[in-house]
Parts: structure tokens; sequence; C-alpha cells
């Protein structure tokens, strides 16, 4: 949780563009914070929590410093993530976004109550710990992640009967399985049969190398499906 003085715990703030999703493609300040209690054995930015790479000492910044830094920048929003940026208080930090006109965007599993105004929410649900319904129905997108073939199939057997309808619904391949036929054929189909809202994904900046470009984003830490690694 965030310190008692409102400042909160950052593992990297940088410049880059946004990878993934409706707003693919557009400058955007990352702020990406410590901690998470979901541990997905194949996480992507395990930095922010795993024992073998969460950093001794939590960099603990205020809302008025990373709000500043983003300022210096010409992003068009700030992207909040982590780690599970939900599990903080983020309404100071989206409440000084706002009053200086800088969009708030929210990369959140859902699993936890938001706290914070926010101009877009993408909910990416998590098999460890589900989201919340609210959380579903407050999604601007959805962003589900395609272990095997047969992911997408459980998805929708668990979204049935909750308020995602019109919502983009991105396909993302997890990422260290990325290459695997079976995951990308499935990806495929599921578009191919469904159409709208179904949308396949994939993490562009990635292709780029895109955050390495600012000094200030950390190495990536990813556990690439390692269930030894991985909690």
């Amino acid at each position: 949780m965030s310190a008692a003085d409102g400042r909160l715990p950052v593992h990297e703030a940088f410049y880059s563009w946004q990878g993934e999703g409706v707003h693919a493609g557009r400058a955007a300040f990352f702020i990406r914070l410590l901690g998470c209690p979901i541990h997905c054995p194949w996480c992507d930015s395990a930095g922010t929590w795993h024992p073998d790479f969460v950093p001794k000492e939590t960099d603990r910044r205020s809302v008025a410093e990373l709000v500043a830094q983003a300022q210096a920048t010409r992003a068009e929003f700030v992207v909040i993530t982590g780690g599970e940026p939900a599990i903080h208080d983020l309404g100071p930090l989206t409440a000084a976004l706002r009053a200086e006109e800088i969009p708030a965007h929210l990369e959140t599993s859902g699993a936890f109550p938001l706290r914070g105004n926010f101009d877009w929410v993408t909910v990416s649900p998590k098999w460890q710990k589900l989201p919340l319904e609210e959380n579903i129905a407050r999604a601007d997108e959805l962003k589900l992640i395609v272990e095997d073939d047969g992911s997408i199939a459980r998805w929708m057997e668990f979204l049935a009967g909750k308020n995602w309808e019109g919502k983009p619904v991105w396909l993302h391949p997890e990422w260290s399985r990325r290459a695997e036929e079976k995951v990308l054929r499935r990806i495929t189909e599921w578009v191919r049969e469904n159409g709208a809202p179904f949308r396949a994904g994939w993490q562009l900046h990635k292709c780029y190398n895109a955050d390495a470009a600012d000094a200030r984003s950390q190495p990536p830490a990813p556990l690439g499906g390692d269930a030894q690694r991985g909690f």
C-alpha cells in the first residue's frame, strides 16, 4: 500500500508509447508501481513483486514529482500500471493529473476496488484472482491473456452474464508463447468466427524495444511461464 505521507512506491516511471489496446501507438508516460499479490507464473513485470527481482530499496515518489515528470514530456496521457496498481490509493495522483489536464489511464487485473478518477481503464483478468464484476462493468476495454488453445473459451464462460458487451476484447498471446502455432491459430480462428468486439492483440512496444529508449525504464524481468520461479 501507499506510504502514510502519500508517496507511491515506484518501480519505474518513463516516457514511451502505448504498445497495446485501443490507444496503441500514442505517446504515453508510464508509472509502474511496485507490489502485486496475484503472482502470475508468466508475469512479464516480475521486478514489481518477485523476490528474485524486486529492488532491495523502495523508491517512493510524491504525486507532485510524478506529475512533473509526465509534464516534462509530450505524452498524450499517463498510464498507471504495475504490478497491480489498484492495491494503492490512486485518488491523489489522478486528481493531480486531472488538475493539469493530463488523462489518466489504468491497467489493472480488476481484482481490487479502484480508487481514483480514470479516463480509461483496461482490465486484464487473471485466474489467480478473478476480477470484480464492478470493474468489468467499469472497463473501457478487456485484455485476455491466451495461454493455450482453450484459454479464450474459459474466459468467455467466466464472463457470461457480466457487463462486458460492447467493449473491445483484445486477445493477447501470453508473451512467452507468442510463437506457439496453436495459440496464434486459436486467436485467429476466434476473431474470424466471432468478429467484433474481439480483436487480435500484440505487445507492439516490445517489437520496437521502445521502452528502452528512455534510460529511466528498467530492464524487463519476465518469468516466462516458469512455475518454479513464479508463485
